[in-house]
């Protein structure tokens, strides 16, 4: 157990594959110490889930300095309900639930809809010019990106600029990152928080029917919605809008076309089977692998005390795959059910954005298959270097 300790999030062969290490960890039974990380792991289903859930464990976000540097990326994350707690937490979270409701998301299928047929036409024409596509590029990328920034309101010129800004800040979740990435990270906090607040101007003087509108009526209603939090609100859910949409599709599409078994059930009827066959990708490859929470008194999981000040990691892929909870848990089926994944997290940072991305996902991935029954894959998926937000770069297939 000392020398899987030792493992390192940003080897290259740790982030190819995570899980045989994953493995071991959850051998140990309980919840163990990372020298390196400062923090302790919870690698099995029980302990994470107790962790995510925990009330005196709490998402306590460390301002980065020097202050004059991070002031704008720092308030986007102090005043975002991710990195919240109660009663701020339970504030904002309730002020955007009333914008960000399930009919509001219901509303949207017959949109998205439209957008991944459009973004198929774009598929087959980009087919019959160079023999493939780019599943992530020119399919589950775009689509999640247009649903959100249309939800929010962001006018067609802006919205090609939103996906650059987003990877670059959630690098900043990463561990080990370089001086260039921080400073992408900086201007990118800076461009967002600008243009969302460009747009909070304009619909207090001309109201439309998007989301910033929502919040910034919300804003006006004496609930004390600040401009900080609204604009924290915004740019937090076109990065959780789409981060788990993109690498819960792609995770789960190169998965599938690796084993052919589950690659033809998809084929014979993707409708009947598209509900279990996202639930299995978000569980069976998580998009999200790891989140922090901190003790803010100390606190037992499963035998060990977390004490105050300590953080604890619950391991998302990890718990995923625990073979008390799964029947062959490291073998990909898209028909399993039940499939209690917390892919999504859970407690009170359970995840927003889950019912929208459920939608895009279980909306685009049946379309995929029956435009493009005998989609294969053309070349050897690109991974990106990342392991707590787990995804593909790129991932070309033909027919």
């Amino acid at each position: 157990m000392e020398d899987i300790l030792d493992f390192d999030l940003t080897n290259v062969e740790f982030v190819k594959n995570p899980y045989p290490i994953m493995a071991q960890l959850r051998s140990a039974g309980k919840p163990i110490w990372h020298n390196e990380m400062n923090m302790w792991l919870a690698p099995r289903h029980a302990d994470a889930n107790a962790v995510l859930r925990a009330k005196t464990l709490g998402r306590i976000f460390q301002p980065r300095e020097p202050e004059e540097l991070w002031e704008t990326f720092n308030w986007l994350h102090a005043d975002s309900i991710l990195d919240s707690e109660p009663p701020k937490h339970t504030r904002l979270r309730a002020l955007v639930a009333k914008a960000f409701n399930r009919g509001q998301i219901d509303r949207l299928a017959p949109r998205i809809n439209q957008i991944v047929q459009d973004l198929l036409i774009n598929c087959e024409i980009k087919l019959k010019e160079n023999g493939n596509f780019d599943v992530i590029a020119d399919f589950a990328e775009p689509l999640p990106v247009m649903v959100i920034a249309e939800l929010l309101g962001v006018a067609p010129e802006s919205q090609e600029l939103l996906r650059p800004w987003s990877q670059a800040i959630v690098k900043m979740y990463e561990y080990g990152h370089t001086a260039d990435q921080q400073a992408a990270a900086r201007a990118a906090g800076a461009d967002f928080a600008q243009l969302i607040t460009q747009m909070v101007t304009e619909r207090k003087q001309n109201p439309t029917f998007d989301l910033v509108t929502e919040l910034a009526r919300v804003e006006e209603s004496g609930e004390k919605l600040s401009l900080h939090e609204l604009i924290a609100t915004c740019v937090l859910l076109l990065n959780a809008g789409h981060e788990a949409s993109v690498n819960g599709f792609g995770n789960g599409f190169v998965a599938t076309m690796r084993d052919q078994l589950e690659v033809e059930k998809l084929k014979k009827n993707p409708r009947a089977i598209a509900d279990t066959a996202v639930e299995e990708f978000l569980r069976f490859d998580a998009p999200l692998q790891l989140f922090e929470r901190t003790a803010t008194s100390d606190t037992e999981i499963n035998g060990i005390t977390v004490k105050t000040g300590q953080k604890i990691a619950a391991l998302l892929g990890s718990a995923n795959r625990d073979e008390s909870i799964f029947q062959q848990p490291d073998r990909l089926d898209v028909t399993r059910n039940p499939n209690p994944h917390i892919g999504f997290g859970g407690g009170i940072h359970f995840c927003l954005g889950a019912p929208l991305a459920r939608l895009e996902m279980t909306s685009s991935l049946p379309a995929l298959f029956e435009k493009f029954p005998n989609i294969q894959l053309a070349a050897e998926p690109v991974m990106r270097p990342t392991f707590v937000l787990r995804g593909y770069e790129s991932i070309l297939v033909t027919v």
